[in-house]
């Protein structure tokens, strides 16, 4: 692999990991048009690791106060819980149908139609945002959160967008706008660090040690800097009332992948 292929994949990893166009998806459809693919179990670990630093980076001051409040902060130790709880149905569902989502990898015609989805999902963020609830983290429900953690799961589908589900599920139960993005992208940290763990026992089983450090290294710089960059995006477009805009983007994708894969087939 080289530089430029190792920049291009931390690139394309960063942005649509954070952004609402599901970063599954773009690599499912990348593959199959342009044949480019993670070059191994290795560079998904330090890619989702640079994601990873990404929102430690953007959010470190609710990090540090989770970690620094959980044995002494009643504030901290539920919002603990409520992570815990949300994240169990994506724990549940990677364990147990892990099989059958590997096989959905191999079909682009489902992503076009997830991302589809993930327009109107979108879409419709974007009319709840204008109607906003006015619930605060301090009164989140253990139900609340295991409802949002349904949506997190939902996305495990690819071309189905985690971040925008999540903020999707959390508006769904009147939280205002600034609680449903905190809380979607701390519950990123356990998703994203429980998937970077399998790749790293994976990585562990195959031995497939990096040749070309150099290589890797700029894969994670890129992915790191790229996810910093989303998620800034992310949090303005939001603020800014211009969230619609990811929907016509799934939306224009999504119909043109079903479109050529309809005029591909044989009749």
């Amino acid at each position: 692999m080289s530089l430029i292929e190792a920049f291009f994949l931390g690139l394309i990893q960063g942005f649509t990991e954070f952004l609402p166009v599901s970063s599954s998806g773009h690599l499912v459809l990348l593959q199959y048009f342009i044949g480019v693919k993670m070059p191994g179990i290795t560079f998904e670990v330090i890619t989702h690791a640079g994601t990873l630093l990404s929102i430690v980076w953007v959010f470190w001051q609710d990090i540090y106060s989770l970690i620094k409040g959980i044995t002494n902060s009643a504030r901290q130790q539920k919002l603990f819980l409520l992570l815990l709880a949300a994240s169990l149905p994506a724990g549940f569902m990677g364990v147990f149908f892990i099989s059958f989502f590997k096989g959905i990898f191999e079909k682009p015609q489902v992503v076009g139609l997830m991302l589809l989805c993930t327009g109107f999902i979108v879409f419709f963020i974007a009319r709840l945002e204008r109607v906003q609830g006015n619930r605060t983290l301090g009164e989140m429900k253990g139900k609340d959160a295991f409802i949002i953690g349904l949506f997190q799961a939902f996305a495990i589908i690819p071309g189905i967008s985690r971040s925008g589900s999540t903020i999707f599920g959390a508006l769904l139960q009147g939280l205002n706008r600034e609680t449903a993005v905190r809380f979607s992208f701390l519950l990123a940290l356990p998703a994203i660090a429980g998937a970077t763990v399998l790749e790293l026992f994976n990585w562990l089983k195959i031995g497939s040690w990096p040749e070309n450090y150099l290589v890797y290294i700029i894969g994670a710089i890129v992915s790191f800097i790229s996810g910093i960059l989303a998620i800034r995006i992310f949090i303005r477009l939001l603020a800014g009332g211009k969230f619609y805009y990811f929907a016509y983007y799934c939306w224009l994708v999504g119909i043109f992948t079903i479109l050529y894969l309809f005029l591909k087939s044989p009749v």
